[in-house]
């Protein structure tokens, strides 16, 4: 009864296609760009083709692509300098030559196809022109495309004075960043990335790039981050390699350029670590989960390397019997940090809960809810992993909890929250005495 529901759907749209690297396999491993008989046996077919045969190749293949990808012919020009080591032991080619190996080795990815989900949300970067009392935001996605491979996407919207929420329709087309060099005084183990300024927000898809990554990029709880005042957005992200998991950071002033960098230290062996908006104590701060089961508060002064926390809170009802993690960054209100968490109960059903903490000493709980604030009924259970609502981070704005959350693991939806509401219904603590673990 606390939650207001708003009638907003985002579902995925298998429509939306990106261009990747296509790598023809090879036994007894894949496309290695050096040593690869069977890409040259592609490029050989190419070039047997005659000039005016390869011209009409070309076309046929603008001709049918050229309205789903914004700058194709650029996009079969790098490519195919991608693929120059391959290029040596063949005789000149033609620009047409070029661009149709680009083409063979390119393929679309829709990478929205199964399922968009899992969303956190933040202020837009950009306010100008808002209405008084509204705020633009972004919201960061988990999108799902074939294989289950996980990447990150984004959607803008405004949410009116009055609380009304209104989202943005997405570009129809979308484009994965350019890798960028490393730069003299960068760390060896980051990775930077940028999208071309004509790009809009929605356009923007960050897949998988380095090993680690592989097989998903998954769950980012972005948070906008004050240091100085200077303000910066940081997300936590789960990187997953098909067989091992790390967390990641990513970072970013614009959503234009990104740079990926991974967490060290033992916590960061565990996924859905969380940063805190601020520096606490003048430290950094995480809620983190290293036993599978209960919630750690992590501090750190470094930024990237985070040893083991203390326990903050542990399952104590039905519906967190299994496991208790976060939802998203803790929410700075006047009468602490708001932090809102998931628990797993049986039949593997996942709910939203929230817990209030003192603002001076976050391993003090001033108040917690012991029924959860929004479970997977009815129409909120059906989808791909079905008994299961999630969110990866909610927002204050005026008197309200923005609550952007998934479905299943499939859609997402919208509800607000009174924040006088919920403090009430938490049953707030005096905000003194020993800490403790619940």
């Amino acid at each position: 009864m606390l939650l207001k529901h708003h009638t907003i759907r985002l579902r995925p749209d298998p429509e939306r296609v990106v261009l990747r690297p296509f790598k023809p396999a090879t036994e007894p491993r894949e496309l290695n760009h050096t040593d690869s008989r069977r890409a040259n046996h592609i490029v050989d077919r190419i070039l047997a083709l005659d000039p005016q045969t390869a011209t009409d190749q070309l076309a046929e293949i603008l001709d049918n692509f050229q309205g789903r990808h914004r700058n194709l012919l650029a996009s079969l020009d790098t490519r195919a300098n991608d693929m120059n080591d391959l290029f040596a032991p063949h005789p000149p080619f033609s620009r047409a030559q070029r661009q149709l190996v680009g083409a063979y080795f390119l393929h679309e990815y829709s990478f929205e196809a199964a399922a968009l989900f899992n969303p956190s949300i933040v202020a837009h970067p950009d306010q100008s022109n808002v209405p008084l009392g509204a705020l633009r935001f972004i919201l960061s996605l988990r999108a799902v495309g074939e294989g289950h491979l996980s990447s990150l996407t984004f959607r803008t919207g405004l949410i009116g004075a009055d609380g009304r929420i209104a989202l943005d329709p997405p570009a129809r087309l979308a484009s994965i960043p350019q890798v960028r060099p490393h730069e003299p005084g960068t760390p060896a183990d980051c990775i930077d990335v940028a999208f071309n300024s004509d790009e809009g927000i929605s356009e923007r898809v960050i897949l998988p790039i380095t090993e680690s990554q592989s097989n998903g990029i998954e769950d980012a709880r972005f948070v906008e981050f004050e240091e100085n005042g200077r303000k910066i957005f940081y997300a936590t992200y789960t990187a997953y390699s098909g067989k091992a998991i790390r967390s990641e950071l990513i970072e970013t002033m614009d959503f234009q350029s990104f740079r990926m960098t991974p967490l060290r230290g033992p916590a960061a062996r565990n996924k859905g670590m969380a940063l805190f908006p601020r520096k606490l104590d003048r430290k950094y701060a995480m809620i983190g989960r290293q036993d599978n089961e209960s919630l750690y508060l992590i501090c750190s002064e470094d930024l990237c390397y985070w040893e083991e926390g203390v326990v903050l809170l542990k399952p104590e009802f039905p519906w967190e019997f299994v496991q208790i993690g976060n939802c998203g960054s803790p929410i700075e209100l006047e009468q602490g940090w708001l932090l809102l968490t998931h628990g797993v109960g049986a039949i593997r059903r996942y709910s939203i809960g929230a817990v209030l903490l003192d603002k001076a000493d976050p391993s003090k709980i001033l108040g917690r809810c012991c029924e959860p604030l929004l479970g997977p009924e009815s129409s909120r259970r059906e989808g791909y992993v079905p008994n299961v609502v999630y969110t990866c981070g909610g927002m204050r704005h005026n008197d309200q909890i923005i609550l952007p959350y998934a479905v299943a693991d499939t859609h997402c939806e919208f509800a607000t929250i009174e924040i006088a509401a919920l403090l009430e219904a938490m049953a707030l603590k005096p905000p003194t005495g020993a800490p403790r673990a619940r």
